[in-house]
């Protein structure tokens, strides 16, 4: 028993054209979305002709101030947590232990207290227009440095040299 084979018929043009954009990435549903509701996913996968454009500064400055509320909580939680745990307890080793859990969330907050500053730095590039671009280079940072850290100034490779100066010369 033999089949007899029909040729297909060839997709027509305009049909390859929504496939060749949906392999090549054109995936471009973030079009239609607010900056705020974009995902780290989406922006990353924007065209560069689309670098720093309204839409991501709107997505950075979103993800900035979730960052500094979060942070911002993280401190009423603290102040809170150390007038809780003002309670004497007579045994030295307890005591010690609980003056080091102070004192290591102290250093957290003071870290946080840092980085609340360079978000708020952050915040007025954005405003500024200077957001995304190397403070020594002026070259773009690039997406996927600022979405891992939306504090960044430097590109990689001037972050890379200033370390290495620094590695070299010290502080």
């Amino acid at each position: 028993m033999s089949k007899t084979l029909t040729p297909k018929p060839a997709a027509s043009p305009a049909a390859k054209a929504p496939a060749k954009a949906a392999k090549a990435g054109g995936n471009e549903a973030w079009r239609n979305k607010p900056g705020q509701e974009l995902t780290d996913a989406e922006v990353l996968g924007m065209p560069e002709s689309e670098y720093m454009s309204d839409q991501q500064m709107v997505f950075f400055r979103a993800k900035l101030e979730a960052l500094r509320e979060s942070i911002l909580s993280n401190a009423g939680e603290t102040t809170e947590h150390l007038r809780e745990d003002t309670t004497i307890v007579p045994d030295p080793a307890d005591r010690a232990t609980i003056e080091e859990e102070h004192a290591l969330e102290l250093r957290t907050r003071d870290r946080e207290r840092k980085l609340l500053k360079k978000i708020m730095q952050s915040i007025a590039r954005i405003d500024s227009g200077d957001y995304g671009y190397c403070d020594e280079t002026g070259e773009p940072i690039g997406l996927g440095r600022l979405i891992a850290r939306p504090t960044a100034t430097l590109s990689l490779e001037a972050q890379q040299r200033r370390e290495m100066k620094q590695k070299m010369f010290g502080d």
